[in-house]
């Protein structure tokens, strides 16, 4: 008879028939309790505890009804016969499938930390508040399906704001909105149907978006870029008959540039005439922080080719999942049968209170506050890495909330980069963002969340990390 080691918590809001039952379930998924191990009968757990036999009772039915244990009567309960995970995947299970832009889910963000907003500079009472009336809008409202498209009232004010911020003319039905930019992407393909044809791809790029649409069953091709933006001839070169070019205009991923006008123009030739498309991602567009930032390619598109994607990860909150997808007006019903059957927009609750931050002017004023603050400590940055005066570690260019650096091609960035997380900063390692060889190497410093006390000891440990490969 096993005798068991549970610890209860009589003051937590969790119920001790329930912490029960999670204690031996935890011991019998992580081998503590092997099969056929016989458990301690009602009484003798109950005593051990100092609680009733009904507790236990009750913990054992449902270990038994979930194929935990098996009643045998008078035989005891036993632990019952399930098949195991072997360790490596017992250790990983948790892991980020990203590590090299994720380092760890739900964590406060980290010195060099891309793609996150400046934790200390948000306003957390007004958005509290304005999230409050939004969940208490979501509980009075009518008790029927919602808009699979969105909240009306948050398309609107979308569509309202792309015509100010980013000079796309849209109506509030061609937008859609989405988990993110993942989400809105996953509906871009599935409403295109787009599983099985040729794409193209930014070298570098963001490796999500590479990775989805290899998951979506698309043959990817990576096409170079250079100070104009994406190489057609380079696209054309390799991959004449690609559906779809994913594209990031306003701000390269990583590298920043913006395409020129020129390239754009040729780009959206190209979609006419192949009878392709160009999926844009707005990334970072609106946070252009030197000089104004260029109009969303899709203001330039007078054949419906375009399909634009933004997002409010990096200007809000990441935690907040939720983007949207600008269609060309023909296309706005069909997408919304693929939304309303495979891709429903998020909580309507998140939706009305963004639909309040942007309506009310928040939205707007917050982004002028940030805008200046990611300026400042940009500078700051930039004054520490150029004090340093490194030969291993070199300024390449700024790009939106990041300063690109190069490293020596005999170090490894992921490794640096790795090594750092002891040290409490996170810069994302370049090389991951091209699609092949020979990948440059460098860091990708994050500028929201320095502490510009100890920015310059945090260059210093990074310079001293990259000397010490």
């Amino acid at each position: 008879m096993t005798t068991l080691p549970i610890g209860l918590d009589r003051s937590g809001a969790t119920s001790l028939s329930a912490q029960i039952y999670y204690a031996i379930r935890d011991a019998v998924e992580t081998g503590q309790l092997v099969a056929g191990a016989r458990l301690p009968s009602w009484m003798d757990l109950a005593a051990q505890l100092g609680v009733s036999r009904g507790t236990v009772r009750v913990a054992y039915e449902r270990l038994i009804d979930e194929q935990f244990a098996i009643g045998l009567g008078a035989a005891g309960t036993r632990v019952a016969e399930r098949p195991s995970l072997p360790a490596a995947s017992l250790s990983s299970l948790d892991a980020s499938p990203f590590p090299d832009l994720f380092p760890e889910f739900g964590a406060v963000p980290l010195t060099f930390q891309m793609g996150v907003p400046a934790n200390d500079a948000f306003p957390f009472k007004l958005w509290s508040r304005v999230l409050t009336r939004g969940a208490r809008q979501a509980a009075v409202a009518p008790v029927g399906y919602p808009d699979p498209r969105g909240d009306p009232g948050l398309r609107k004010e979308i569509a309202a704001y792309l015509g100010v911020a980013r000079g796309l003319r849209c109506q509030p039905s061609q937008v859609l909105v989405t988990s993110g930019f993942a989400g809105a992407l996953g509906l871009a393909v599935r409403g295109l149907r787009l599983e099985g044809k040729q794409a193209w791809t930014e070298n570098p790029g963001f490796p999500l978006t590479r990775r989805a649409l290899d998951l979506a069953g698309m043959n990817v091709t990576a096409v170079p870029v250079d100070a104009d933006g994406l190489d057609m001839d380079a696209g054309i070169r390799h991959a004449a008959d690609a559906a779809v070019a994913v594209v990031t205009p306003g701000q390269q991923a990583p590298l920043g540039m913006a395409m020129s006008l020129p390239r754009r123009l040729a780009l959206l030739d190209w979609a006419r005439r192949n009878d392709a498309w160009v999926i844009e991602d707005d990334y970072l567009s609106e946070l252009q922080l030197k000089g104004r930032a260029a109009p969303a390619l899709a203001s330039l598109d007078q054949h419906g080719r375009v399909l634009h994607i933004g997002s409010f990860s990096k200007t809000i909150s990441p935690a907040l999942r939720l983007g949207f997808l600008v269609v060309p007006l023909e296309l706005a019903h069909q997408f919304g049968e693929v939304a309303a059957c495979l891709t429903p927009a998020p909580a309507a609750s998140t939706q009305y209170a963004v639909a309040e931050f942007l309506r009310e002017g928040h939205y707007l004023r917050h982004l002028r506050r940030m805008k200046r603050l990611y300026a400042s400590r940009r500078d700051g940055l930039l004054r520490c890495l150029q004090a340093l005066e490194s030969d291993s570690m070199k300024v390449q260019t700024t790009a939106g909330m990041a300063v690109v650096t190069w490293l020596p091609d005999s170090v490894s960035d992921v490794e640096i980069a790795s090594q750092a997380l002891r040290f409490g900063m996170a810069p994302a390692p370049l090389s991951p963002w091209f699609m092949h060889a020979p990948a440059r190497q460098g860091l990708l410093l994050g500028v929201t969340n320095l502490n510009e006390q100890k920015l310059s000891a945090d260059c210093r440990r990074l310079a001293e990390l990259v000397r010490s490969q």
